[in-house]
């Protein structure tokens, strides 16, 4: 099994996570992420703990948290999703947008101060 050939795969699948769009795509794709860590793969775990520390480390308000379970987790469309929460599809979409900014933030914080995620390796990923 090449390991290096699989973290290089899912770089390039996530090649942005200190941007709102590679955080959408992250948690977009979060369920084939965990189907792959039970097929054994590593990586994808490792996505998925850092996923779950970046939303930690956000401090999402509940609303927020509500509306990215509602859509990404729970799989609603964002008129079902507002209609569960109780509040307009533009005001569910607000709480995501601030949500995915501030788990980007993570990301790029983490990326600055050399905590396992490099802000060069994805610009290069980019490229």
């Amino acid at each position: 099994m090449d390991l290096s050939g699989k973290e290089r795969a899912l770089e390039e699948s996530y090649p942005a996570l200190n941007t709102a769009a590679g955080i959408k795509r992250l948690l977009a794709e979060r369920g084939a992420l965990e189907l792959r860590q039970y097929a054994g793969d590593y990586d994808a775990v490792l996505m998925l703990i850092d996923l779950q520390t970046a939303i930690t480390a956000a401090k999402l308000t509940d609303r927020q948290s509500e509306a990215i379970r509602l859509v990404y987790t729970q799989d609603l469309t964002q008129e079902d999703a507002a209609r569960q929460a109780g509040v307009a599809r533009t005001t569910l979409v607000g709480h995501i947008d601030v949500a995915v900014e501030k788990i980007a933030a993570v990301y790029e914080y983490w990326g600055w101060h050399g905590e396992g995620y490099s802000l060069d390796s994805i610009a290069e990923v980019a490229e």
